[in-house]
């Protein structure tokens, strides 16, 4: 299995912080986010290499940061070649350029490098396995009002997806996909489909509607947290969360 890691995005509701900074690299609890998820990946011994694609206005940071790593699994940051917010490829675009760039033709790992979470995506791909099928995380949420910023996912008794809609006024159920999904290998060459037929590159959650209608999609209902850093309050909350006050 292969893992992807979004980092090509520019963060800009969090200026200044990321006029300089590439959000995964901010830190949260003493270390940088994407940290915490290199470490969830570290636990799956079938992931053999990591690939974490970026901008080019940020690449070298997270060059460097790899480099200091010593990651016990392979990271390899491969630059898209955009500088600016207007010519970004989108996460969908981002992650066909990473299959074509390393010639992927492997399971796949997909992870939105502003993701913080605590529940064990160990358990989340023994799921994958189990079902032998597609999977994307979901949360349930009590909040109504939260739910309608977010992609709301309606399942079946066997948490099969029934329906994606993102931000939806009349939300159909309580639970919300995260941009963290396993993609079986037959799958990868779809992702090139999707694409070709004219579709959105950018948010990933797109490319999980299309594919819901075609194959069976399953959901892993997270036992934990998953934290969607995109603006100055989630972050200084997110902070106080994990002990951390740091600018």
């Amino acid at each position: 299995m292969k893992a992807i890691i979004l980092v090509a995005g520019y963060a800009t509701r969090l200026y200044p912080l990321t006029q300089t900074t590439p959000k995964p690299l901010l830190e949260v609890g003493g270390k940088p986010i994407i940290n915490y998820i290199i470490e969830q990946i570290n636990t799956i011994p079938t992931v053999d290499n990591i690939y974490v694609v970026s901008n080019h206005k940020f690449a070298q940071h997270f060059t460097d940061w790899a480099s200091a790593l010593d990651n016990p699994i392979p990271i390899t940051v491969l630059d898209d070649g955009t500088s600016t917010e207007e010519t970004r490829r989108g996460a969908i675009g981002d992650i066909q350029f990473v299959i074509d760039t390393a010639n992927i033709d492997d399971e796949l790992m997909i992870i939105a490098g502003d993701n913080l979470f605590t529940y064990s995506l160990a358990e989340y791909c023994d799921y994958y396995k189990a079902k032998n099928s597609d999977c994307v995380c979901v949360k349930q949420f009590d909040d109504p009002e939260m739910i309608k910023q977010l992609g709301v996912v309606l399942l079946d008794e066997d948490n099969k997806i029934l329906d994606f809609e993102e931000k939806p006024q009349q939300p159909k159920s309580n639970k919300a996909a995260f941009a963290t999904y396993i993609y079986q290998k037959s799958t990868v060459p779809m992702i090139r489909q999707y694409l070709d037929a004219g579709n959105k590159p950018d948010a990933p959650g797109n490319f999980l509607a299309w594919l819901s209608k075609v194959k069976d999609v399953y959901a892993y209902v997270m036992n934990g947290e998953c934290y969607d850093i995109g603006t100055h309050k989630a972050l200084a909350e997110v902070r106080e969360i994990f002990g951390d006050t740091a600018k």
